[in-house]
């Protein structure tokens, strides 16, 4: 119980600290989140074009989020899956 307690003390601690931040990772948390139900509830033909837009988008607020905490393995993973992602969404493009 004592680490529930110490992980919302934490969370407040962080919110007070730094409010915008935090709210712009809870808005990445939900993009996240809300892709992967999305995923999930459409397989096996998702809509990838359009979860490829959004989960760009989440991380890229996850890459702002990483830098500004000062957070390197963070900011490499969010950075990554841009990238990997941003690819992803091309190669969709150009196939059609």
């Amino acid at each position: 119980m004592n680490h529930l307690v110490n992980t919302l003390n934490w969370i407040k601690k962080d919110y007070v600290s730094h409010p915008f931040r935090f709210t712009i990772e809870f808005i990445a948390w939900l993009i996240t989140i809300g892709c992967s139900v999305v995923m999930a509830m459409t397989v096996p033909n998702p809509p990838l074009f359009e979860l490829y837009i959004v989960w760009i988008f989440g991380c890229i607020l996850y890459t702002w989020a990483a830098w500004t905490r000062g957070s390197f393995g963070m900011l490499a993973n969010y950075v990554a899956l841009t990238l990997i992602d941003s690819v992803g969404l091309y190669r969709i493009i150009i196939t059609g």
